[in-house]
This record gives C-alpha cells, structure tokens and sequence, in this order.
C-alpha cells in the first residue's frame, strides 16, 4: 500500500468534488425563484434550451462554465456570464451553441458576456463550426456600459464577426426566444435564418417606452415587434414557432439538412481505451505544487492503450516529445516532465523547468509535426525557463524565442491542458491562451501565475519591508511572518484555476477524466477547418 498515493488521490478527488459543487451551483444561474418564474412564462430555461437541442446520447463539453465568477458582486453577480455556451452534436453534425441566460439580470450584457460570445464566436471562426444562437436578452447591462460598448472586443465585435463568418460560409441560425433590443437586433438578423417564438420573442431597436419618449408614438411591444410584425409585415425573421421546444426543433430540422463539410484530413484510427487505468492519475499527482512525479504516468492514462513513441527520447528530457493517439486522434504531445532528471553529461536538470536542450528539442518536434498535419496537445506543468548564468550563456533566451516561435507559428491545431503549475514564460512557450489553442482547459489542481505564491509572495515583501522601514517602522519577525502570509493569500487567490475561469484565461476547468473527450472534440471541430496557411518559422536567432 501506497500512502503518498492515496494521500495524492484523496486531494485530487476532493478537488474534483468541490468542482461538481461549484459547478451545481452555477448551473442554476440566477437562482431557483428567477427558474420558476421563466416557466410560469412558458419558457424554458437556457441550459434547458441547449439540452433539448443537443443530442442527448452523443458527448458535449461547455465552455466558460465559470466566466464571471466571483465578479461583479456590487451588482448581484453574473453566474457564467449570463450566458451558456456548449459544443456538442445537433443531428449527429457538431455545432456549437450560445444561449443568453435571461434569469441573470434578464440576460443582459457585462462585460464577460461579451467576451464569452467573443470566444464561443471565436471557436466557430477557427473551426468553421456551425453556430446556433438562443437569444433572450435585455440588451446591454448599462451600469457599466462603458466597459462592453464601444472598444474592439466589445459588444459591437459580435455583428463584426456575424459578418465574417457569413462571407466565409460557417452557418449561423439564431432564435429569438424572448427579449431581442437595441444592437442585439442585428445578431438574429446577420445570421444566416431567423426563428422568433410566438407571445415570448419581440425584436425592436428600441421598445414601446424609448419609442414614446423620443417620438411620442404610443404602441406596445407585440405590435412593435413581435412574432407576427416580423414574419407577416417586415420580413425581419424567417420562421415563427408557437413555443420554445417548436423553434429547436424547427432549428434541429434545418441543422438535419447541411451538406457534408470540406475536411482538414487529421489522422484517426479506431478508438482504443488506455490499458493503464485513467483513475490512476488521481493517486499519481502530487498534493504539493513543488513535489515530483513522473509525467508518463500520466500520458500513458491519456493515450489509446497507454501507447506512444518518443521522439529524441535521451535528450531534453525536462520536455517530453512523443506522438500518441486520442480517441483515435493522431497528436503530438508536448508534455513537461515534473520529476529530477540526470543528463548524459551528468548534469542534473530540475523537473517542470525548460533547458537550452528542451527548448531545442520541443521545437524541432512542433515543425515535424506541422510537417505531418498532426495536431498538438500541450500538457502544462511547468514553473519556466532555467535562470543562472549557466543558462544565460548557454543562450536560454535564444533557445526559449525558437520555441515560442514554433508555437506561435503552427499551423496546426494546438490544446493545452494546465495539469499543475503554469507560470510565467513557461505559460507561453507551452501554449498558454495568447498562442491561440483551440481549446485550453485546466485541471483542478492547476494554478496560473507569473510565479509561484512562495516565490512572488516573498519578492512583494521586500518590497513592503523596504517602504516601512523608509518610513521608520520596527519590522519584528511576527509582523513579517504576517506581512508574508497576507501577501501569500491575496496571491494566492489569483493564482487558483477558477480566478483564470473567471476571466475565460481558460475555457474550462474539468476532471482530469474528461481529458480525453475534450481534446477528441476539439479535433473533430478542427478537421471541419482544412489548414490553408503555409507553415513558417520566421526568423530565428541560431
């Protein structure tokens, strides 16, 4: 019996415990009252929406399930955003879908809502993927107007891409399910077919109050912009649906009839289950942050029969290069090995930390792959690039710039899944979210930072020592002692997956069981995306 082992997985488990929780919690966006409400109206709520849409035998994963988490208190919170959004399977063709929660502040817009819809947008351009929006919406949140309105990744963004993705053919097919004013008229509009439900669905730029008040014109809602007004008089929308489940299921009948998409041609074989038991990964991955372990425990319980060949195997060995399969999916991982590794030359190389030879060798293996169109899968545990002077003679920079040039430069789809640490330059080099994956999600166990809690913690008390000591006062070893733990807390904070959730620095944070359905996903999506850009390096110091 293996105590470490089970003391790893009792922690682990309860991580993914207190995720369930949360996640519970979330689901049920602006609370039990504001649901039963939404029925007496005779609507479903959004997640009921996207559930009835989805195919419910086939897999779906949700993205920024957390987005606004801890957020926005001051005025009454915003679970996930006030927005749902789900990549899964309408009539066995993959779409993804965006429904507007109307229980969270009537569905209308913060600032993480844009930036939800911007990236479940994002998804659908990068992939060429069907997008499917339910629209119930009051709008823009105008509290704070002044931080979704007017810049490049605001609300207006949206319409931008409605129009991009219509030129480059990606359908779009929107029903409007309820409320649908201002701005957000032009969305259900810009796509590609309109559904609006009768009674509940209105479209207006602007609504009976607004109009009296800047025309004088008395008139109410329905006659302004309902269901009938736009499928009988304007034209505005296409189809009219007597109730919720009629407009998903009219949506599911013109979903049914899409041709086949163009394909990208990424490598799939049979699906095989790994031999190694996918559970094990609890037990294997260590409590402590800084504490070792060996990272082909964990591939080997990720891959098709817990097979893979390494690639230049002797050398580098701080990064682990090895093409494998998921769920039958050709990859290429790119994984950062947590556990002491001894050179040829007998130098001793700490886990989780780049080196000149795995920069190098990481490098070279994303330009094979590009070479072979087989997508990359980044598993992250790294704490960065080797500092010292060994190091900077060596050229650590020179080393890190080719590898950060690879990643950024592929023309293949990238996943990154944050397994533990993900810090600093390492976060970059290792595909973090500004080097465009498809998908990035993390672990429970993860954490996001420029540095580590004990390293950043102990940088900011100098700092807080030295202006207090300019200031003339005593620093005692208890008040250091709790200088530091302050610090550290407050970092701390920032550094958990779901402050990154939050912010949508990733899409989400999931069981390290459910590894292998997202990144089979996310090549699926992909290959509806043929690869058209030539891939090239650019310039690279030797």
């Amino acid at each position: 019996m293996d105590i470490n082992f089970n003391k790893n997985e009792d922690h682990n488990k309860l991580l993914v415990s207190e995720l369930t929780k949360r996640l519970v919690k979330v689901k049920l966006g602006g609370g039990t009252k504001r649901i039963e409400k939404h029925h007496a109206k005779g609507k479903m709520t959004a997640r009921e929406r996207v559930d009835y849409l989805l195919d419910s035998k086939k897999s779906s994963v949700e993205i920024g399930a957390f987005a606004g988490e801890g957020m926005y208190e001051e005025h009454g919170g915003c679970p996930s955003g006030g927005v749902v959004v789900k990549i899964g399977y309408v009539k066995n063709k993959q779409c993804i879908v965006v429904a507007n929660d109307a229980t969270v502040k009537a569905g209308a817009w913060f600032p993480i809502t844009g930036k939800k819809n911007l990236r479940a947008q994002e998804i659908a351009i990068e992939n060429k993927l069907p997008i499917i929006y339910l629209v119930d919406s009051a709008g823009v949140y105008l509290p704070m107007q002044d931080e979704i309105f007017p810049d490049k990744e605001h609300f207006g963004r949206i319409f931008r891409n409605n129009a991009v993705m219509s030129s480059m053919g990606i359908t779009q097919i929107a029903a409007v399910m309820g409320s649908c004013v201002a701005g957000g008229a032009y969305l259900p509009i810009m796509s590609d077919e309109a559904l609006i439900v009768d009674k509940t669905g209105s479209i207006f730029l602007a609504g009976s109050y607004l109009v009296k008040a800047a025309i004088g014109e008395t008139i109410d809602n329905e006659t302004l912009g309902g269901a009938t007004t736009h499928c009988e008089i304007s034209g505005v929308t296409d189809y009219k649906a007597k109730d919720d489940k009629d407009a998903l299921e009219t949506i599911k009948r013109l979903i049914d009839k899409i041709g086949d998409y163009d394909k990208a041609g990424f490598n799939r074989a049979k699906a095989l289950k790994p031999k190694e038991n996918p559970e094990g990964i609890y037990g294997i991955l260590p409590k402590g942050r800084a504490d070792q372990y060996d990272m082909f425990d964990i591939i080997k319980r990720l891959v098709d029969g817990s097979e893979y060949d390494e690639y230049k195997a002797g050398y580098g060995k701080t990064i682990i290069t090895a093409y494998a399969r998921i769920d039958g999916w050709a990859v290429g991982i790119i994984a950062n090995q947590r556990k002491l590794v001894k050179t040829t030359k007998g130098e001793m190389q700490f886990g989780g930390v780049i080196y000149n030879d795995s920069a190098d060798k990481a490098t070279r293996f994303i330009a094979n792959c590009n070479q072979k169109k087989i997508p990359l899968v980044f598993l992250q545990d790294v704490t960065g690039f080797m500092v010292g002077s060994k190091s900077e003679h060596g050229g650590i920079i020179k080393d890190g710039a080719k590898m950060v040039n690879a990643v950024s430069n592929s023309v293949v789809p990238k996943f990154t899944i944050i397994i533990g640490n993900s810090y600093g330059a390492g976060n970059y080099a290792m595909c973090g979210k500004a080097y465009d994956p498809r998908l990035i999600v993390a672990w429970p166990s993860a954490e996001l930072a420029v540095m580590s809690g004990n390293s950043a913690a102990k940088v900011l008390l100098q700092i807080e020592k030295a202006s207090l000591l300019k200031k003339g006062e005593t620093i005692t070893a208890e008040k250091e002692a709790e200088l530091f733990n302050k610090i550290k807390d407050r970092y701390d904070d920032q550094v958990s997956p779901y402050y990154a959730a939050a912010r949508i620095w990733t899409d989400a944070i999931i069981d390290p069981l459910d590894t292998r359905t997202w990144v089979s996903m996310g090549i699926e999506a992909a290959n509806h995306a043929p690869i058209e850009k030539p891939f090239n390096l650019g310039v690279i110091q030797v």
